[in-house]
């Protein structure tokens, strides 16, 4: 009978939670009252869990090259919205929509990106 409790509070506790999906960090680093636009030429690519990141060479208003990490989200939403392992490669121009780090330093969580074949990710 304990059993049976435990498991049933359990399985309360999941569904008044959200499941897994509440188990997740916090987005406040990023500023989602901003959307910001860059291009520059993919690094690496990182199609792994927890989450998905593409690094990208950024230049700047002075033309200089800036390093860019863009968090993406998990690899089943990734899939889910048709982003493969095989989307990005290294030295693929791509564009990025992204809520940009709050502190200023380069990268954000991305809202959208367009793929070097000009296909558009949401």
């Amino acid at each position: 009978m304990k059993m049976l409790v435990g498991v049933a509070s359990f399985l309360v506790g999941f569904a008044l939670t959200g499941g897994p999906s509440r188990a997740h960090h916090s987005h406040s680093m990023f500023d989602t009252s901003q959307e910001i636009t860059v291009t520059g030429t993919v690094t690496n690519y990182s199609y792994r869990n927890p989450h998905v990141f593409l690094y990208l060479d950024v230049k700047d208003e002075k033309g200089e090259v800036v390093p860019w990490a863009v968090e993406m989200s998990n690899i089943t939403n990734m899939q889910r919205r048709g982003i493969q392992r095989s989307t990005f490669k290294a030295g693929d121009m791509v564009t990025v929509k992204l809520n940009p780090l709050k502190d200023g330093r380069p990268g954000g969580n991305y809202t959208s990106v367009i793929s070097a074949d000009g296909k558009t990710y949401e």
